[in-house]
């Protein structure tokens, strides 16, 4: 089915007004308890991923309005969100149906064996300048070759409002659908899974506000992160 919500902003353009609004404000927070990392991104650092990434896209995948993207990266990572963002600033489609169900040539994935014409091979972890393991002939190491890339978006074509936006094994979304009307704002935990996960940011940033994500923390310690992050109880779902 494909799902109609009424927006109509693009998520290009919220990330405009994050710029517009305050660059040096922290948008992204990242916790991972198990790697001890935390990531916080402005929005001037979030767009500068963005804007390499989608470079990355246009350059060497021809990513354009039409073209589906595979997006096989873990829900609630600070990477999946810049390159979802990637997607969408080139018009693409960002696709998260499994296997067989996708309709892409380029994947983005931390898996190197995952099935392919072109794969985007991303790094988890911090701070790594390459791939630790065999990278695939023909795949792009994200972790070597990214930073090699502008950061500013180059003159892309606007998606139209039918244009699909994000796909996924049973519904789409459509551009004019997909950010949605009710704005989160604040800083706000994020949760969840798969098209409502991205959803959920893009609700967030619509708003003005700040996404906090915290991987593998037990109770104690997310209540703690919370708190240290300043996130208001009502803004956790």
């Amino acid at each position: 089915m494909t799902e109609h919500t009424g927006g109509v902003r693009t998520p290009a353009e919220i990330i405009a007004d994050l710029l517009r609004a305050d660059a040096g404000r922290p948008r992204l927070t990242f916790y991972d308890e198990a790697e001890d990392e935390r990531i916080e991104l402005s929005a001037a650092a979030l767009f500068n991923w963005v804007a390499k990434a989608a470079n990355l896209l246009v350059e060497e995948c021809d990513a354009e309005p039409g073209t589906g993207i595979g997006l096989r990266l873990p829900d609630g990572h600070w990477r999946t969100l810049y390159w979802a963002l990637a997607i969408w600033s080139t018009g693409a489609t960002v696709d998260l149906a499994p296997g067989q169900q996708g309709t892409t040539e380029t994947v983005i994935s931390a898996d190197p064996d995952e099935p392919a014409d072109r794969l985007v091979l991303v790094t988890l972890p911090a701070l790594v300048r390459a791939h630790p393991g065999p990278v695939p002939p023909g795949a792009l190491d994200e972790a070597a070759e990214l930073s090699g890339y502008p950061d500013a978006l180059p003159p892309l074509d606007r998606p139209a409002a039918d244009d699909i936006a994000l796909r996924t094994a049973d519904h789409q979304v459509r551009y004019g659908d997909l950010v949605p009307t009710a704005p989160d704002g604040a800083r706000v935990h994020v949760t969840g899974t798969g098209a409502a996960f991205l959803r959920r940011c893009l609700a967030v940033w619509a708003g003005d506000g700040s996404v906090v994500l915290v991987n593998g923390a037990d109770p104690e310690t997310l209540a703690r992160r919370l708190a240290e992050e300043r996130v208001p109880p009502a803004a956790t779902p």
